[in-house]
């Protein structure tokens, strides 16, 4: 016996959790574009994995505009939204993509529970939906801790693309190399030093030896 559906598309839809996508797009105008037609696809993407959501909406703010809430319209927008109703679930990469500082975080977090709109972490894998209120007063511990690991691996990404381009300049030039004017430049002296430690530990010396024999000789 066949069964047929008859319900209708409207209040199929009507079924599905409207979901909203909240990103940070590179501040740099040359990664702009590629940065969010990037995770236009990859929203649009999940929403295709996962049947029970219809995609609402995608919210992006621009990188390092965004420390305070003031500066964040496309947050403001979207939180409009979420009070208007239309929306019912957001989703975002990170704690640290979502607010800069704890207070920030704990009231944007409490303002949506009482609107009824959920939020998933994807990198945490947090989900304020199983969150009661009491939970979310202890969030914040958690955000710090991501906010941490998170300015520092965009300071090491920096130093990676400013490296790469040759922008970037230390105070303090690795052994080998001297500063001068603004540029690194080869000490031949320490040069030496550095291929003879290469040199000794492919011949079989071990890191204390050669340590301890440059110590006999003076060299620091």
């Amino acid at each position: 016996m066949n069964v047929i559906d008859i319900t209708s598309r409207t209040e199929k839809e009507k079924q599905k959790i409207r979901l909203a996508a909240y990103c940070r797009v590179s501040s740099n105008s040359e990664d702009q574009l590629h940065s969010f037609a990037s995770q236009i696809r990859y929203y649009k993407d999940y929403e295709r994995k996962h049947p029970q959501y219809t995609l609402v909406d995608i919210y992006a703010d621009e990188g390092l505009t965004g420390t305070s809430m003031d500066k964040r319209d496309e947050m403001n927008r979207m939180i409009r939204d979420c009070k208007k109703g239309k929306i019912d679930r957001i989703i975002v990469k990170s704690v640290s993509r979502f607010a800069r500082n704890t207070p920030e975080l704990l009231t944007a977090v409490r303002l949506m529970k009482e609107l009824g709109v959920s939020i998933y972490f994807e990198e945490q894998d947090i989900d304020t939906e199983k969150l009661n209120m009491e939970m979310i007063v202890t969030f914040p511990g958690m955000a710090a801790q991501q906010e941490s690991e998170a300015i520092s691996g965009n300071v090491r990404w920096s130093y990676k693309k400013r490296t790469e381009s040759s922008d970037y300049n230390t105070s303090s030039p690795a052994y080998g190399f001297d500063l001068i004017d603004g540029k690194l430049v080869e000490n031949e002296a320490e040069a030496k030093v550095i291929q003879r430690i290469f040199d000794l530990y492919l011949s079989g010396y071990g890191k204390q030896a050669i340590a301890t024999m440059l110590n006999e000789e003076g060299i620091p």
